[in-house]
């Protein structure tokens, strides 16, 4: 069969499949699962061309990495064919344990469990199937490899994933904020002492990704409108799952059902098989058809934020920089209780607050580092003479308060 596959990507152009193995682990039900997991979650509520999927998102990470593996030979950096096709396949899998709308879920269904560990165990499944061929590439995703830069490229402030990310959800959002020079950043990594760096001619470059995902997370990813799609969707997995512990049999397909039913924690997955395969086999789907079904149920908290969420009538978001006031929260607890007729636990379905957080850059936690000309290296908030960069470097805390919008009218 012939594997020497091209694909056509919206934001990248051609991109070729470059191995056997990386074309069976394309195939593979693991990666096909996340053509059906959108990449933005609920984003599409506010912008409606945010419909690409995780799968999206590997493809034109792993061609990133083929740019990048590229450049660092070209700097003499010693890449061999086996880490160049490891590192790829480490980029490809790094959300493959990603569940459907996320972290939605990972806050609710299976609390306590991230992503990354599900990848991980995602990826030590498929390291059995393929005999073993993925050694290297999870050595590599889990930070045991020698060669230091090859993780940095996966995981850090200014990673692979990062830069698709940030050029693909600008692209398919319509914000152009958020569009990265991907290709210059890429042909400006070089490695110095075993370590990824920033050629000093590519910090305007840095800087201009670093402020682009500041722009990113508070229009997009933070946007108000997003949130309340978001914190419905989490009101409704946790009332579901109230239910369903409490022995109220829900319509759900079997492998949300598993997790519905079940109190499932991260050591659990170790244990039984079972759980990782069914969380193989969710996606979006299940979630959104179980809550078209759920709109018509006899419980009435769950009935009303599945028809609020499929008519799109949101939550009331408001953000501010200080806690919202006792009182004002008070009241609006006490109209829902009245409006609905329920107890003021429930209430906190219609009314309840929470806190975001907003990062752009983090220094020393897998920091940008920058190769000066004198051959001395700089963290980017030092070398760069922006000054918002060492804004950039403190983490916003916004508080939020939601809300069902008719307890206002």
């Amino acid at each position: 069969m012939n594997k020497k596959k091209i694909i056509n990507d919206p934001v990248y152009g051609f991109i070729s499949i470059p191995t056997a193995l990386i074309f069976d682990l394309l195939q593979h039900p693991y990666m096909q699962r996340l053509r059906y997991i959108k990449q933005l979650g609920m984003t599409h509520l506010v912008y409606p061309g945010a419909l690409h999927t995780r799968f999206h998102h590997a493809l034109g990470a792993m061609h990133l990495m083929g740019m990048a593996v590229e450049t660092l030979r070209s700097k003499g950096t010693d890449v061999t064919p086996e880490e160049e096709e490891a590192v790829q396949i480490a980029i490809l899998l790094h959300d493959i344990g990603h569940g459907p709308f996320s972290h939605a879920l990972e806050h609710v269904l299976i609390e306590g469990v991230s992503h990354e560990h599900l990848s991980s165990l995602l990826m030590d499944s498929l390291n059995i199937q393929f005999s073993g061929k993925l050694d290297l590439a999870i050595a590599i995703f889990t930070k045991r490899y020698h060669k230091v830069f090859l993780s940095q490229l996966i995981s850090g402030q200014l990673d692979i994933d990062r830069m698709d990310y940030l050029n693909r959800d600008s692209f398919f959002t319509g914000v152009s904020e958020g569009v990265i020079s991907s290709d210059r950043i890429i042909k400006m990594l070089t490695v110095h002492n075993g370590q990824l760096v920033v050629e000093e001619k590519g910090i305007y470059s840095i800087e201009k990704f670093l402020i682009a995902r500041r722009l990113m997370y508070w229009q997009v990813y933070l946007h108000k409108t997003v949130i309340a799609g978001e914190q419905l969707l989490i009101k409704i997995l946790e009332r579901a799952r109230e239910l369903a512990l409490d022995g109220k049999i829900l319509f759900a397909t079997p492998s949300l059902a598993h997790f519905l039913n079940n109190i499932i924690k991260q050591e659990d997955f170790l244990d039984n098989p079972i759980h990782l395969e069914r969380f193989a086999l969710l996606d979006d789907h299940d979630i959104f058809t179980s809550i078209k079904v759920w709109a018509e149920d006899s419980d009435l908290i769950l009935s009303t934020l599945c028809k609020h969420l499929i008519s799109r009538n949101l939550y009331q978001v408001e953000i501010s920089n200080q806690a919202p006031e006792l009182h004002v929260i008070t009241q609006m607890v006490e109209k829902a209780k009245s409006v609905y007729r329920v107890s003021e636990d429930d209430a906190t379905y219609f009314v309840f607050t929470d806190t975001i957080k907003n990062s752009a850059y983090r220094p020393g936690d897998g920091s940008i580092q920058i190769l000066m000309k004198d051959g001395s290296v700089v963290d980017i908030a030092q070398a760069s003479d922006n000054s918002n960069l060492e804004a950039l470097a403190k983490t916003v805390k916004k508080y939020i308060f939601c809300y069902l919008k008719e307890l206002v009218n």
